[in-house]
Order: structure tokens, then C-alpha cells, then sequence
């Protein structure tokens, strides 16, 4: 067997290096190497772990090793000349040459299966995780991370280095189709990726592997607070320190506030989003939930496979968020492309499965969910394909305003009901929905009942759970690199964009894409007669007083307690949770606030705001349809109205398209102006289709409707105790039937 013998660091573990730093830097200046070389000499790498370096050849991996190796002052090892050369007395081209490629990979994981060590920094071929039990066994003692180059970049690389052929590259396949088959073994194997760009310097692809490997030993750097958590949030106690996996679990703080990260995102630089122009929304949602997601709550292997469950077959679209051009400057995201047709299928398809890996397994849990509408439907479809084990321990209720959503809305609620799957009429509006779910979730008696009694916690499944929230900057920042993709514009120019917006839950997750390196310069938030958030962003007072909601056509963003806002708050405040609790307290108690003038200032150099009658969004219906042949649905109309009035066309700008035309069927007959409109749901629809619109009426939705013509759904008063007494109805008629 081969052995690399050294003396082994002396490593303890469970240390900060923040601390460290910090002492550092109020003593003396100290290079970068001597403070990882410090830190690497105190702290554990799980035991004497291995830093095991992949990817493609070309990636850099040997002369990155070697950096690495120089500043934690350890053992180097390529497992080209260290290992492969030595074992087989020949050079690896002549080894390839005598063999050939089918052999060659089998002799080359022979080789790796022999190999043993401890306390290095290991360069892999490019070819060693193509063979599954040398990689096992290697991994067994190490961190693997992935240099992730693109491919344009390794192929540049490998012309310069007078490389035509790798390893594996059979007669007719090209270096492109080798690189890009090669891709799915290396994201079978890594532990954390180092993004690489094409001009990144070696030392600071160096740096990130540190940087990277720190994170992965260190979790308790990414815990979360509440909104409204005191002396800006800095605990002085573990035990109150939240992880992913808790807020995912817990959705609403104890103290009634919001989940938000202690340390802010992370930032990705020009470079590594550029690194994702070419690449599918998969894997730009893999790259960018990696750097938001420990892996010690979800594994990057566990996370790529949630991500292939919600991105796949359920959306007919392969692009999955399409940027489509409507007309001058304006783009439309196309966001329903999903099994509900709205925009949050991109959240509640991915967040169910993150949900079952992140409960404990040995209680039940009941997610509670208000809906304006869209909510309804996809949290219901997004909970009833979880595996069947998963069913019988997670089921899910919607609540939702009982004549505050469009027929085919209701329609298609009911229809999405499944054995753990339940919708709930409301005989009030979306806020008083969402203000009695917040009411449950702080009211510590009656959930430590649930708990006793039923053995059933309860959790949230709106956009107040931070888990709802991730996915949505994805499709944000992917829209950008579509743009850039395109040729539109060039990676660092600005584009605005404008957002239907109620909840303020999509508009704050464009916020935070612009945060983490995206180039957005301003957030239009647009609104309809349910404007409470125009006048705010506008003038800085939040006032409810005398405010009565007005149903709309677009149902969506007929809300007028936004709940995501107090993030945005909290995040322009500094995180002062003390100055977010007395806003909101004073919201609550007096039914309105003031922000301070300096936030007012920085507020409006993020966000801009305008609102739209029911009149112009249906005017705006007809006119893109008259003039493109393309439908729009009422919430982005009213976006486009918006728009229309507020962006400068000096930039491109994003409208978010947030849901399918055929779910506001009604609005958009009228919209068209055709005279009859029948009142079945499933007639609007095929009245819809007979007029070949663009695009075609929604598969999803047409399907749930013909499949789910005469279901039925229970109706309830506006009472907060009849909705806890459903609450307990649906546990023992679920989780005691099953267990």
C-alpha cells in the first residue's frame, strides 16, 4: 500500500477562527498563510482529513495544491507523479498508450484503492472520480473540493497546453462532449466547489479552498436571528444560535419576528457569476444555494438531488425561468412554467423536500399556510409528491379567503388536495389568514398541546419561512446571466427591474440577488389599488388606518400587511431588531409607523413605486395582446403598467411575469373583450385555447381542472379558535389514522 508518512498537526477542534483573526488584528499585521497556518495548527479538519483537490484537467489542481500545501505547511501529493507514476514505473501517457482508455481507468482506480493518507493536500487526476470505489475510498478521508473551471475556460487551457485528447475521449467525441460527460462524476464526489473563473490567479483559487474548507469544518459561522432580536441580533448564548435546518423547520421566530442569516449572504464576485453564464438553471440554483445552504444542514449531493426533483419534468419549460423579449427595453421572466403555474412552484417544489431531510424523524409535523391565492395551490402540489414515508409523518393545510381568489384559483385549490394535502376556506381576507397563522405559531400553549397530545409540531410554509425565500434569488439572478447569455448586455451593466408585489417576498429576494452580485439598479415595486406599499416607499409612512382591501383582479398582491417587508427593514437598519420590534408593535397597536428619514433614504436607492387601477391593467391586457400576439396575466400587467410609468429606458428592464393568464381566465376574457364569459373554470379555458394565444393555455392547470371537476373543501368562520379546532380535526383524522 502506498503511504505518505509525516509527522500529523496537531489539530484541535471546535475553535474560531474569527477569534483568532480578531486578536490578529489588534496586535499586529499578520500575512494571510501565517494565520491559516496558525489556525490549521490548532484546529481539526475532522481528525487528520485530507484536502483532496478535483476536477478537470487543466483546472489547476497541481499548482493549487501546491499553494495550499505551502500555506498549512503540510504534505503534498499528485496523484499523477506521487502515486500513479511510482506504481506503475512508467509515465501515465505511456501507461494510457499500453492500455488504452477502458483499462487505463480501471489500472488508475487499482492504484487509488492502494493509497493512503492523512494530514495532506491531494491533486487528483481528472479521471479518478470516474471510478466509483477508488473515489469511496478516498473520500473516506478527506474533504473534496471541486475546482469547478467552465468548460469554455479548460478548453482555452488545454489548447494552450497543446492537449487535443483526455482521457476516455473515444473516436468521434469531441474534448467539449469529454469535459461535459465528466461533469456528473465530479458532482457526485465533492464536499464543497470552488468556483473558478478564467483570468483567477492560482494563489486566490488557493485562497478560496481555504476559505471553502473553513466553512465546511465551521457551521456555527452561519446561524440566523430573528428580525427583531436585540442588541442587533449578537447572542451571547449558544443554545439561542438557529441553523437552516431549524428555521426551515420553525418558519416564524419565538418572539414573532422574521429568520434572517446573523452574517448577512454571501457575495459572489463578477467572475463567478460569470462563470454560470453557460449554464442551466440547475446548476446555477445548485452553485448559488451551496454558498447559502451549510452542508452540515444539507449535503451538497442531497441538495443536487432536491434540486433535479424540483427542476425537472414538472416544469414544461427546459429553461425552467425563460427571459422572454416583449417589446423595446422590456423582458418578461416567465415564472410559470411550474405545476401550478405561478411563481412560487420555483420555492414550493424545492422546499417540501428540504423540509422531510431537515425534521427530526421521531414527530409529526403539520405545515399551516395562508394563501392570496397562488400559495394555495402550489404548496398543496409541492407537499403531495414527497415520498410516500414522508406523507405519513408531513401534511399540509391552506388556508385562503373563500371569495378572495379567482374561480379557477379556487378550483384548482381544491383540485390539489391529496391524502396529506388540505385546503381551507376563509370567510374573511388574506390577512386576516395570515395574522391567525401568526397568532397559532405564538401561542405557546396550544402548539405545546399539539405537541403533547398528538405528537405534532406545527410549521409555516409561507414566504415568512426562509426556505421559501432561497430559491427565489435564483431565478432573479438567472435572468440577469440570460440577458448577458444573449448578447443583451454585458456582464456589470444594470438592468431594473419591476415586481408584482404584496407579501414583499419576491421583490426582497431580487433585493438580495442584487446583495449578493447582480447587477440590478432599481426595484420597482408595483402595486394595485391595494397600495399601502406604493405611499410607504414613497413617503416613509405605513399607515393602515381607515385602509379597507379592495378585491382585485389580481388577487395576488391584494395585501396590506406585508410580511417580508420587515426584513428589508431589518437589513436597511443595520440588523437593529429594537427599532424593527417597535415599528412593528407600533403597527400592530396603532395601526401605522414612520420610518426614520435616514432609512427613507436608503429605502428609496434601492426601490421605486408605483401603483395601477383595475382599468389600466386591463387595458394593458388588451393592448400587448393587440400589438404581440402575447397574453399577459393581471399581476404582471399591473407590473407592466408600472413599469411603463417609472423606468428611465436608459437599462433593460425585468418584469417579472408571476403567473399564468389562465388562472385569471375571467379578467382576461373581459381584458380581451369578449362578451360571453361562461362561468365554469374548465370552459374559460377551452374559450382561452380556441384563440391560439401566446402562450398556450397552462398544461398543468387544465389537467387538475379536468381530473378534479366535483371535489369539494371545507369552509370555516372567520374565527381564530374554529381555525385552531380544524387544526386539531386534521391531526386525528391524519397521523392518527396512519400511526
Amino acid at each position: 500500500m502506498f503511504h505518505v508518512k509525516y509527522q500529523p498537526l496537531r489539530l484541535i477542534a471546535q475553535s474560531s477562527l474569527s477569534g483568532m483573526c480578531l486578536k490578529l488584528m489588534f496586535s499586529r499585521p499578520v500575512a494571510f498563510a501565517q494565520i491559516w497556518k496558525l489556525w490549521f495548527s490548532s484546529h481539526s479538519l475532522v481528525g487528520n482529513k485530507n484536502i483532496i483537490l478535483m476536477g478537470p484537467p487543466g483546472a489547476g489542481k497541481t499548482t493549487v495544491g501546491r499553494i495550499v500545501g505551502q500555506k498549512l505547511d503540510c504534505p503534498v501529493i499528485d496523484i499523477d507523479d506521487d502515486v500513479l507514476e511510482t506504481t506503475w514505473n512508467m509515465s501515465v501517457s505511456e501507461k494510457l498508450q499500453d492500455v488504452g482508455n477502458e483499462q487505463f481507468l480501471e489500472e488508475e482506480g487499482k492504484a487509488l484503492l492502494k493509497f493512503s493518507a492523512s494530514g495532506s493536500v491531494i491533486s487528483l487526476t481528472g479521471s479518478n472520480p470516474m471510478h466509483a470505489a477508488g473515489m469511496q475510498h478516498v473520500k473516506q478521508n478527506g474533504i473534496v473540493v471541486y475546482l469547478d473551471v467552465p468548460t469554455a475556460v479548460i478548453m482555452s487551457r488545454l489548447k494552450s497546453m497543446k492537449v487535443d485528447r483526455i482521457v476516455g475521449q473515444g473516436p468521434g467525441t469531441s474534448l467539449k462532449d469529454i469535459l461535459q460527460f465528466r461533469k456528473q462524476f465530479y458532482k457526485r464526489w465533492y464536499d464543497v466547489r470552488v468556483l473558478c473563473g478564467g483570468d483567477v490567479a492560482a494563489e486566490i483559487v488557493a485562497e478560496k479552498v481555504l476559505d471553502a474548507v473553513k466553512r465546511y469544518q465551521n457551521s456555527e459561522l452561519e446561524t440566523y436571528i430573528s428580525t427583531r432580536s436585540s442588541s442587533f441580533g449578537r447572542s451571547t448564548h449558544k443554545d439561542t444560535h438557529k441553523y437552516f435546518s431549524d428555521v426551515v423547520i420553525e418558519g416564524l421566530a419565538p418572539d414573532g419576528g422574521l429568520f434572517v442569516p446573523e452574517r448577512g449572504l454571501p457575495k459572489f464576485t463578477a467572475e463567478e457569476w460569470q462563470s454560470l453564464i453557460e449554464a442551466t438553471y440547475a446548476e446555477r440554483a445548485q452553485v448559488v444555494l451551496e454558498r447559502c445552504i451549510h452542508p452540515a444542514d444539507i449535503p451538497a449531493s442531497k441538495l443536487q438531488e432536491i434540486i433535479g426533483i424540483a427542476y425537472g419534468e414538472n416544469f414544461s419549460c427546459s429553461k425552467i425561468a425563460p427571459v422572454r423579449h416583449l417589446t423595446g427595453n422590456q423582458f418578461l421572466l416567465e415564472l410559470f412554467h411550474g405545476p401550478t403555474a405561478s411563481f412560487k412552484d420555483f420555492a414550493l417544489q424545492m422546499m417540501p423536500h428540504m423540509f422531510a431531510y431537515c425534521i427530526p424523524r421521531s414527530c409529526n409535523y403539520l405545515v399551516l399556510v395562508a394563501t392570496s391565492g397562488d400559495t394555495g395551490s402550489a404548496v398543496l402540489d409541492g407537499f403531495s409528491r414527497l415520498h410516500d414515508i414522508d406523507k405519513q409523518r408531513i401534511a399540509v393545510m391552506s388556508f385562503f379567503p373563500e371569495d378572495g381568489v379567482s374561480p379557477i384559483q379556487k378550483s384548482q385549490m381544491i383540485g390539489c388536495q391529496k391524502e396529506n394535502a388540505w385546503s381551507i376556506g376563509v370567510k374573511s381576507d388574506f390577512d386576516f389568514c395570515q395574522t391567525a397563522i401568526k397568532q397559532i405559531f405564538t401561542n405557546s400553549d396550544y402548539t405545546g398541546f399539539l405537541t403533547v397530545e398528538y405528537g405534532t409540531a406545527l410549521a409555516a410554509a409561507n414566504s415568512i419561512n426562509w426556505a421559501r425565500l432561497l430559491p427565489q434569488v435564483v431565478y432573479h439572478a438567472s435572468a440577469y446571466l440570460d440577458l448577458v447569455q444573449q448578447g443583451i448586455i454585458a456582464f456589470g451593466s444594470p438592468v431594473d427591474v419591476c415586481i408584482p408585489t404584496g407579501n414583499f417576498g419576491n421583490i426582497l429576494a431580487a433585493l438580495y440577488a442584487k446583495i449578493m452580485g447582480i447587477p440590478i439598479r432599481k426595484c420597482i415595486c408595483a402595486s394595485n389599488q391595494n397600495n399601502v406599499l406604493t405611499d410607504f416607499i414613497q413617503t416613509g409612512s405605513y399607515d393602515l388606518r381607515g385602509r379597507k382591501l379592495v378585491p382585485t383582479s389580481s388577487p395576488a398582491v391584494d395585501i396590506l400587511k406585508s410580511s417580508n417587508l420587515e426584513r428589508y427593514l431589518h437589513l436597511i437598519a443595520d440588523g437593529d431588531g429594537e427599532l424593527v420590534t417597535q415599528l412593528y408593535s407600533q403597527l400592530e397597536n396603532q395601526g401605522h409607523f414612520q420610518l426614520r428619514k435616514d432609512l427613507l433614504e436608503k429605502l428609496q436607492q434601492d426601490l421605486v413605486a408605483g401603483w395601477c387601477s383595475e382599468d389600466d391593467c386591463l387595458a394593458a391586457i388588451h393592448s400587448v395582446y393587440s400589438t404581440t400576439g402575447y397574453i399577459l396575466d393581471t399581476h404582471t400587467a399591473v407590473a407592466k403598467v408600472v413599469a411603463d410609468r417609472l423606468q428611465d429606458r436608459t437599462c433593460p428592464i425585468i418584469i417579472s411575469s408571476t403567473a399564468h393568464y389562465s388562472k385569471f381566465a375571467p379578467a382576461i376574457l373581459r381584458a380581451l373583450r369578449i362578451a360571453e364569459i361562461k362561468q365554469n373554470p374548465l370552459s374559460q379555458l377551452h374559450l382561452l385555447s380556441s384563440y391560439s394565444p401566446l402562450p398556450p393555455v397552462h398544461w398543468g392547470l387544465l389537467e387538475t381542472l379536468k381530473k378534479n371537476a366535483n371535489e369539494h373543501h371545507q369552509v370555516c368562520a372567520a374565527d381564530l379558535s374554529v381555525l385552531m379546532s380544524q387544526i386539531e380535526t386534521l391531526i386525528q383524522n391524519h397521523f392518527m389514522k396512519v400511526f
